[in-house]
């Protein structure tokens, strides 16, 4: 017993400095962001006060709201149509063996290797010809196709750990191929699919040079887009604003995870093994 415990302590005293650099900085933005304004600059963690007024002064005056909007809809769209791509894409992978899948295969992995920043001169050359800056669903659809080649490596990794039994199952008992997809195998890949779509969901939502290459006016910005012009062509930064505005783009999100942590876990390790 007191050899487990020893092992967890020196466990956690390892892992401390991890916790406290991955966590210094969302102290610093929380403090910060309930800071009173003439307060800023005072040495110290801990303030006066709470300056709840902070956040209220940043929905008015950052036009917060609208950013956030703007990136719900993005973000969610995008999510909605790499999914819709993904997985029937794993499925046919996992399941069919065809001319060029060991090809298709590592083609998906080496599109993981280019950043959006390298190909961005050629993407807003496109969207020019097309007419389509400025646009909040083209900006989806360039993150959905950002994100296709992650969410179906992803899917099909999972996929490939359904025994093809259960399928075969439902096919004696007279169910369709697609009848077969839909009740029987979808419902057992919920946790690669939950997984899949968070990821893609995070990877838009904090999606930077695609925006600010793309967006145009103030009324279609994304929230990092939203965010940065409240530092960026200004004399003085109002740090309290920027603060509580990062704080309120980050909640989402952390919500979004703690709330499907378990089906990340199970979707993380089932898919890891086949």
């Amino acid at each position: 017993m007191m050899k487990q415990i020893r092992k967890s302590v020196l466990i956690w005293l390892g892992l401390l400095p991890v916790f406290a650099v991955t966590l210094l900085p969302f102290m610093v933005m929380g403090l910060t962001a309930i800071r009173p304004q003439n307060e800023l600059y005072v040495r110290g963690w801990f303030a006066s006060r709470i300056a709840w007024e902070n956040f209220v002064e940043m929905w008015t005056a950052t036009g917060f709201g609208k950013a956030l909007v703007n990136s719900l809809y993005v973000s969610t769209l995008a999510t909605v149509l790499a999914l819709i791509i993904a997985i029937p894409a794993g499925y046919a992978v996992s399941r069919f063996r065809f001319t060029g899948r060991s090809n298709f295969r590592r083609f998906l992995l080496i599109t993981q290797m280019l950043s959006p920043i390298v190909l961005v001169l050629g993407l807003f050359r496109i969207m020019v010809l097309f007419g389509a800056l400025d646009n909040l669903n083209a900006l989806a659809l360039l993150y959905a196709g950002f994100n296709v080649a992650f969410s179906v490596w992803m899917l099909e990794s999972y996929f490939s750990t359904i025994p093809r039994d259960l399928e075969e199952a439902a096919w004696i008992e007279g169910a369709s191929p697609l009848t077969a997809l839909r009740r029987v195998f979808l419902p057992l890949a919920l946790p690669a699919i939950t997984v899949t779509a968070l990821f893609t969901f995070v990877n838009s939502w904090n999606e930077f040079v695609l925006a600010l290459t793309t967006l145009r006016s103030e009324e279609n910005y994304t929230l990092p887009i939203q965010i940065q012009s409240i530092v960026s062509g200004r004399y003085s930064v109002d740090w309290h604003l920027v603060m509580a505005a990062a704080l309120g783009a980050t909640l989402p999100v952390a919500i979004m995870f703690a709330w499907m942590q378990r089906y990340m876990l199970r979707g993380l390790t089932a898919g890891a093994v086949k």
